[in-house]
């Protein structure tokens, strides 16, 4: 995939020319083979593509993908507004319930439920004796409305977030909210810290390294004794752990061989669905945020053994010149796959590696290059990744509730991602990259403009018109991210990816705005969704196809996608036995 050579075509029938091979098991039957046909792929497809080998390693992968989904969506139950009343003073008691008769005359509404912060004014409640009985429908006049005195409330339930830990009620709400703007700061300066560190001490690493600290920060955020330190935790740990998900994609891609690509990667992000549900569960379980985030990041200490178990991506090795561990890894993958591989063919492909970085001309970690190369590629991905992140987020704080229990439906919401995952699966070799990513997003845009054109009883099409935007956004958003780990090098891949990623946390933080849009037009959020998948869809179009192609190494390799090179006639690389 990404490269700017097409896969070699077969030998020609008719040529008397010799055709070269490679004979895996017998090396000393190899003719001289052109160095360039010499490359990780064809070596994959011979070891396994997707063997035990690898097996092993997306299941350690399947870890740290759903640790990220846990780690980066907390907030939405530890900063959750607790459902409360105000205490009515002349009629609560020590065992009062939400729900009580007198809430009925006492609490105004604000639409079926009851006003969380206001009371009805007791005209008897300042002469007040407590051997009075004023608690009587009579006392309450429905046309002044007064505040909740001295912030004294009865909540519906045991549940315990920030919100009544540190005293946030009302007209502090706000404080709430910024608890999610401040988790996206975090990923928007952690996301291309996290590239760049995948980039220049391996993918291993930077997932051992962000899972063990987001594991540590977030452990320590539970004992946060007041709402700023709070934050300032929320801050370090997604900043430390939001390239999880983009280095374990990206390690997924790096992995396999071509064929096998899109199944593995689909199944790797599974489990941040699976990361979510679990989430929910457990904040359905345990009402207390201190013991949610305990619970939630206590397993990830695992991640510390990722130092030493988890193997580095060959490719990477390859593209920064360590040849040596790029080889044992592949001995390991052949043994454990039971394949034979010579040590001749990994001779060449060492050889035709270190020819492949001397032509190349760069540094081993072109950054400069690479954005006065690719900016218009860079610019495109960026905007792509901004509408993606604005729609997927913004359909979720838009549609209307699936029922009144609010871990049901982040539960629902997560599971509707699943068949999302695996559509790219069907589409994306049949119809290409390019095609698959406009097409998706120009469906999910189709389905938002669909809602406002459904009638306001119609609920059940709305719910219909909502889940299949948000699939569909959901699988377009799959294709970006393998269109965005094909058309970069290696040795950029993950910094590349990192801050086109940054880059969305404008739409992360732009989405939870969107709503306020509704008090001006009921459809704005609808149309802006609309409008932006659409547009971005069509741009999408300008990015050059990937399908099929070999991951690019160099800088010169990924600018050469899409141009068409001749074939060569008569050679043929044969790894089988």
């Amino acid at each position: 995939m990404g490269s700017s050579t097409e896969a070699p075509p077969p030998a020609t029938p008719a040529t008397t020319t010799t055709t070269p091979t490679i004979d895996i098991q017998n090396p000393s039957m190899n003719t001289k083979a052109d160095p360039d046909e010499i490359t990780l792929d064809y070596i994959l497809k011979h070891i396994g593509q997707f063997g035990r080998f690898q097996l092993v390693i997306f299941l350690l992968i399947c870890l740290p993908m759903m640790f990220h989904a846990m780690f980066s969506v907390t907030y939405v139950f530890t900063a959750g507004t607790v459902v409360h009343r105000c205490n009515i003073t002349e009629c609560d008691g020590p065992d009062s319930r939400y729900e009580e008769p007198w809430t009925e005359y006492s609490i105004p509404k604000n639409g079926k439920d009851m006003d969380r912060c206001n009371r009805y004014e007791n005209a008897q409640l300042s002469s007040w004796n407590q051997s009075q009985d004023i608690c009587t429908l009579d006392n309450y006049n429905s046309q002044k409305i007064e505040s909740c005195p001295n912030n004294e409330f009865v909540f519906y339930n045991e549940e315990i977030t920030i919100s009544n830990d540190f005293g946030i009620y009302c007209d502090d709400e706000w404080k709430l909210s910024l608890v999610g703007t401040i988790n996206n700061l975090g990923q928007f300066f952690g996301i291309p810290l996290g590239g760049l560190v995948a980039d220049r001490y391996g993918r291993s690493f930077s997932i051992a390294l962000g899972g063990t600290l987001g594991a540590i920060l977030g452990i320590v955020r539970s004992f946060s004794p007041s709402y700023v330190w709070f934050l300032i935790f929320e801050f370090l740990d997604n900043m430390t752990s939001s390239t999880l998900y983009s280095t374990c994609f990206v390690i997924g891609i790096e992995l396999v061989g071509p064929k096998r690509r899109v199944l593995a990667c689909s199944v790797i992000t599974i489990f941040y669905a699976v990361g979510e549900v679990a989430l929910a569960m457990f904040a359905k379980t345990f009402l207390n945020w201190r013991s949610l985030l305990q619970i939630a990041y206590g397993p990830s200490f695992i991640l510390v053994a990722y130092f030493w178990i988890l193997p580095e991506s060959v490719r990477w090795l390859l593209s920064v010149g360590k040849e040596e561990r790029a080889k044992n890894i592949l001995r390991k993958a052949a043994t454990v796959n039971k394949r034979k591989l010579s040590e001749s063919v990994l001779d060449k492909l060492v050889i035709a590696n270190q020819e492949k970085l001397q032509q190349s001309e760069e540094s081993k970690f072109p950054i400069r290059e690479a954005f006065k190369n690719f900016k218009w590629r860079i610019a495109n991905c960026s905007l792509c990744w901004i509408v993606h992140v604005l729609v997927y987020y913004g359909l979720s704080l838009n549609v209307v509730l699936l029922d009144g229990d609010k871990y049901n439906n982040f539960a629902f919401i997560a599971l509707v991602e699943i068949p999302g995952f695996f559509l790219p699966l069907l589409i994306m070799d049949r119809f290409g990259r390019r095609y698959s990513l406009c097409g998706l997003m120009l469906l999910s845009g189709i389905c938002c403009i669909g809602t406002i054109f459904v009638a306001g009883d119609e609920n059940v099409w709305q719910l219909v018109l909502f889940l299949i935007g948000k699939l569909t956004i959901t699988a377009s958003f799959q294709v970006l991210y393998f269109f965005a780990s094909e058309i970069f090098p290696t040795n950029l891949r993950n910094s590349l990816l990192s801050f086109c990623s940054m880059m969305g946390r404008f739409g992360s933080m732009l989405a939870p705005q969107t709503p306020l849009l509704a008090k001006y037009y009921s459809n704005a959020p609808a149309i802006l969704f609309a409008c932006a998948a659409i547009f971005s869809g069509l741009l999408t179009l300008f990015f050059p196809e990937t399908t099929n192609l070999v991951l690019p190494t160099t800088l010169k390799e990924a600018d050469a996608i899409g141009v068409k090179k001749k074939p060569s006639q008569g050679k043929e690389l044969n790894l089988s036995a």
